[in-house]
């Protein structure tokens, strides 16, 4: 069993809002996303997609695209990213994936989860701070670094039950934003996570791209135009 991620899907099966007027490479990206997943992932494997899933602004219009993801093979762990603008709370999408019948579907909102040999937790995170929103992004900032602690500290109570049965647990933290504002990077080295995974950047912004081991921390880029519309295994 093993675990996967791909970020940045911005899935329209529901809404009119083609991808390619975004450049070429997105012609047909729904295709080469299923056939790269279909490819790779097997049922018990677990794939991890930090945010901006759908265009739809309301539950009901990402319903196709969340149909589209549960056909998939696997469990997914989905995120809210910046885009998605359904995404209230997760009781609501919750309620939501039960009443669809989207089993597959979990969500990774201030909580964590035990996957084989790792937990993976996280949260949305947000840009840099600049301009006249200066103050309201700081503000935003330090509640998602709350939100992170707070999944993080979930982790941590997963991985202390380990330890005393001398199991060791790694911890993944799945971002939407790039995990390089705020107090981010400190606070995913104060609770010592293997691996941060994140998303968002798309076009230019791939050359603000950060990858490889900072400190102690393994740093993954996992936007699907980044990857060619493949996922990234990371165990």
């Amino acid at each position: 069993m093993s675990i996967f991620a791909i970020s940045d899907l911005h899935l329209s099966f529901g809404v009119e809002k083609p991808m390619n007027v975004f450049g070429k490479i997105w012609d047909n990206y729904e295709d080469k996303i299923k056939e790269n997943w279909i490819k790779k992932v097997k049922e018990n494997d677990t794939v991890i997609i930090p945010g901006d899933i759908s265009w739809g602004m309301t539950l009901n219009e990402t319903k196709k695209d969340f149909s589209f993801i549960n056909s998939l093979p696997g469990k997914k762990l989905i995120m809210k990213g910046n885009h998605d603008y359904y995404f209230s709370t997760k009781t609501k999408l919750d309620k939501f994936f039960k009443e669809n019948n989207f089993d597959t579907l979990n969500v990774l909102y201030n909580n964590a989860y035990d996957v084989e040999d790792y937990i993976i937790c996280g949260t949305r995170g947000w840009g840099k701070i600049d301009g006249n929103s200066a103050d309201l992004t700081r503000k935003i900032i330090r509640r998602e670094e709350i939100r992170l602690k707070i999944s993080l500290e979930e982790a941590k109570k997963i991985q202390e039950y380990y330890n005393n049965k001398n199991i060791t647990k790694k911890i993944i933290v799945a971002m939407h934003f790039p995990p390089f504002t705020g107090k981010f990077e400190e606070i995913l080295n104060e609770y010592n996570v293997y691996k941060c995974i994140y998303g968002h950047l798309h076009g230019y912004g791939h050359s603000m791209i950060k990858e490889g081991k900072i400190k102690d921390v393994i740093y993954i880029m996992v936007s699907c135009d980044y990857t060619n519309f493949d996922l990234i295994r990371l165990d």
